[in-house]
């Protein structure tokens, strides 16, 4: 994936020198952006911002500042470039949120691999969901790879919501967010709340979790998570819905249908050690173990233990 990088100078100075640096390296595009022109760029949503302090017409704060306040940059990061060596100033830079300040003379080595191991953060916070913060499929698989390589007795909680989509379909997607992130929370508080230490949640995508515990006893975990969630998601309804205990949906025939609140599913797979040799065989035994505490109405688990 390209990542697109915007320096930020009035006089063209800097990019030159960037698309030199970084002639060999492929997955980055170098685009120069006049300041008078943030507002316009900020709407492309860059990888990173490089902002040449020396070549700018306007108030290099005030620039930081603009482009922090932007709703869908609040998290792009900036680099400020300078020969401005006043600590103050260097300071009141630094407080509106800026990742970086440069001073020049800029050693072409360091910028390099400044913005390489920018970029290697970048791709490396892909991995974790941005709706829940929580950690995705490849720390996911690196989690279970690595217990099994230590010949570890753990157990893995598949979690999934019960006729989430249509919640969704119902309430909207804004809102379905919202009950995806209370799952989360609702997971890592019991989680961790019982496991003092060596556990891990991860955010498998859309309405499913996994969790990864150091014990084969888990039915105290599982009980707490349907006991918590239970209690609270009523919440993300409206009290004609909670009063009622269902909603409707049109299908795609236009016949009304009836479906249960959202509830919650746990299937545990007890991997005691030796039992299994690799993760396909923990994601086949977890389907079939979710499966089963699916079939069950409202909220429930089920565990294999099955050696």
């Amino acid at each position: 994936m390209v990542q697109e990088i915007y320096i930020i100078d009035d006089d063209d100075s800097s990019i030159l020198v960037f698309q030199e640096l970084f002639k060999n390296d492929k997955e980055y595009k170098f685009i120069s952006v006049k300041s008078h022109m943030i507002e316009v760029a900020l709407k492309n949503i860059p990888a990173m911002i490089i902002i040449n302090e020396d070549a700018i017409d306007v108030d290099a704060i005030d620039l930081c500042r603009r482009i922090r306040n932007d709703e869908d940059n609040t998290i792009t990061p900036v680099i400020v470039v300078s020969s401005n060596d006043n600590p103050e100033h260097r300071i009141r830079i630094l407080q509106e949120s800026i990742e970086y300040y440069i001073k020049k003379p800029v050693n072409e080595n360091y910028l390099y691999y400044t913005v390489k191991n920018i970029g290697r953060l970048l791709t490396i916070n892909r991995r974790i969901s941005p709706l829940t913060g929580l950690p995705g499929n490849v720390q996911i698989h690196a989690e279970l790879k690595k217990r099994l390589l230590n010949k570890e007795a753990f157990s893995v909680l598949y979690v999934d919501l019960d006729n989430f989509k249509a919640y969704n379909d119902v309430y909207g997607f804004l809102k379905g967010d919202e009950i995806i992130k209370f799952t989360a929370d609702t997971i890592l508080a019991s989680v961790h709340n019982l496991i003092e230490e060596g556990s891990f949640v991860g955010h498998i995508g859309g309405d499913d979790f996994v969790a990864i515990v150091p014990t084969t006893n888990c039915d105290k975990i599982c009980q707490d998570i349907i006991s918590h969630f239970d209690a609270k998601v009523l919440d993300f309804f409206t009290p004609e819905d909670v009063k009622k205990g269902y909603i409707e949906v049109a299908n795609r025939r236009g016949i009304i249908e009836q479906f249960p609140l959202t509830s919650v599913s746990i299937g545990v797979v007890v991997a005691d050690v030796n039992r299994f040799y690799n993760m396909l065989e923990i994601g086949e035994v977890g389907a079939q173990v979710k499966h089963a505490a699916k079939s069950v109405s409202g909220s429930s688990y089920s565990i294999d233990r099955r050696k």
